[in-house]
């Protein structure tokens, strides 16, 4: 089997690079300056919940494309962890959370926990809202506001 790229295959695969680069040029960028850092970083962050669409390796595999069982789990884990990792970070964005990248981006490459990270930056900026929220509820301030 031949493992290089035919001529048809790499033109293609350039063309679509041109196209897209120059849709990018014309219409994303210009809408994400347009919008604030959060909305458009939610844009941007909507097409990797669904890769959930990883699980269907599994009936592959079922059909027989040729993949062990190994490496379903390995795309699966971090497809479907990308899916997660993007809707909660699309939450904390739209609840305009500061601590959610910070932190993330600390607890990922400083400290060193790499993936695994992001998943304790989630639980810790969680649990940062909610104390936030009783401090909040605790004020009283609502009270005098009509609904």
């Amino acid at each position: 089997m031949n493992t290089y790229l035919t001529p048809a295959q790499a033109s293609a695969q350039f063309m679509s690079l041109i196209v897209l680069a120059t849709i990018a040029r014309w219409y994303i960028i210009p809408w994400l300056n347009s919008h604030a850092r959060a909305d458009a970083l939610i844009a941007l962050l909507w097409v990797h919940v669904f890769r959930y669409v990883a699980l269907q390796v599994f009936s592959a595999q079922a059909e027989g494309f040729p993949i062990s069982n190994g490496g379903a789990m390995e795309i699966v884990i971090g497809d479907v962890a990308g899916a997660v990792i993007a809707f909660t970070a699309i939450a904390l964005l739209r609840r305009r959370s500061r601590l959610a990248i910070p932190l993330a981006w600390l607890l990922a490459f400083r400290i060193g926990l790499g993936p695994n990270g992001i998943f304790v930056a989630i639980a810790i900026a969680q649990s940062a809202l909610a104390v936030t929220g009783v401090l909040m509820f605790r004020r009283g301030k609502w009270k005098g506001s009509t609904v």
